[in-house]
């Protein structure tokens, strides 16, 4: 990827979710939210039971809003779950041990309940544009913002748009409307416990971590690398510049097997968005052309490969950008 040109715009809005007063009997997957108690067996400390972390979309919800990603929210147990897990363990002091054992339950146990609930807005679905196919025609727009109602849902709400569906058998995701209320998992906020001091990345496991001055982990996230070996900057890196929301410069020669872009023989500026190429942020680093950043395909993050820069999930691409800055180093290990 090359080095955004200019920032435009500013970073997307909050969205403000109400969380259900009561637990929603929704099944995912083979797993069931945790269900209240019998009346008749209430006890006193069943409000601390209520946030016993049972579920993996639970365990899911929770990781998200402590900086510790799995990636895409799904409620299916694998892999960049059990990572995040085990990079929380390690965080917190107790045993690595990649399960949601004994010990893990008692320090991460759910700060709110794991859904809640979102509305669509006249103003959201009316910038709804589906996603220009060529590089002329996306470079042609002001934006390059969400290209449906479950794909703006899915991504705000750190989750696959497998799930979303799951959670809303009920939604028509062809003609969403105005006013439409959805049900959602609640990772509106992500509280980071600490200061960062470093950024670590691992290429062999696709993760990127930061630690704050003391060695402690203090977020994870899943991480794409370079296809080709030769690509990968490895070694001791700093960030040079941080860019919410950055335009990208399309340029032919990067990208030979791009038959438009033989044919073009310029460069062309794609404005930002969440559908721009290098996501919602850019975090350069001090190699021309190398940078940490955003993606339009969250669900293949960690899983497929980019050209040679370091791509995140648009949702922890910006919590990283609250946590880094100029001069920062960056290891590639």
């Amino acid at each position: 990827m090359m080095m955004p040109l200019a920032l435009h715009g500013m970073l997307p809005r909050c969205i403000c979710i109400r969380f259900f007063l009561a637990i929603l009997p929704i099944l995912c997957c083979g797993e069931r939210l945790a269900a209240a108690p019998p009346e008749d067996s209430m006890q006193a400390d069943t409000s601390m039971q209520a946030m016993r972390v049972d579920a993996t979309l639970e365990l899911q919800v929770e990781l998200h809003r402590r900086a510790f990603s799995c990636g895409s929210i799904d409620g299916v147990p694998g892999l960049q779950t059990s990572a995040a897990l085990r990079a929380f363990q390690r965080g917190a002091g107790i045993a690595e041990t990649g399960l949601l054992d004994a010990t893990t339950r008692e320090r991460l146990r759910l700060s709110a309940p794991a859904l809640g609930t979102y509305t669509f807005t006249a103003i959201e679905l009316a910038g709804l544009h589906p996603e220009p196919r060529t590089w002329l025609e996306k470079s042609q727009l002001q934006t390059l913002g969400y290209a449906s109602a479950l794909e703006l849902a899915a991504e705000r709400f750190h989750s696959h748009p497998n799930l979303v569906r799951r959670l809303n058998p009920d939604v028509d995701w062809e003609a969403v409307l105005p006013g439409t209320k959805i049900v959602v998992p609640a990772v509106e906020q992500v509280v980071v416990s600490g200061t960062a001091a470093q950024v670590v990345i691992a290429l062999d496991a696709h993760e990127l971590e930061v630690f704050d001055a003391l060695g402690r982990v203090i977020a994870h996230f899943p991480v794409s690398i370079a296809r080709m070996v030769d690509k990968r900057p490895v070694g001791s890196l700093h960030v040079t510049v941080v860019i919410p929301n950055p335009d990208y410069t399309f340029d032919p020669d990067l990208f030979p097997e791009s038959e438009e872009g033989r044919l073009l023989g310029h460069k062309l500026v794609v404005p930002p968005g969440p559908n721009n190429p290098v996501g919602l942020a850019w975090i350069g680093l001090d190699r021309p052309g190398y940078g940490i950043h955003g993606t339009p395909d969250p669900e293949n993050v960690g899983r497929t490969e980019s050209h040679g820069c370091f791509r995140l999930a648009n949702w922890d691409v910006l919590t990283l950008v609250k946590l880094v800055g100029v001069g920062m180093p960056v290891s590639v290990l």
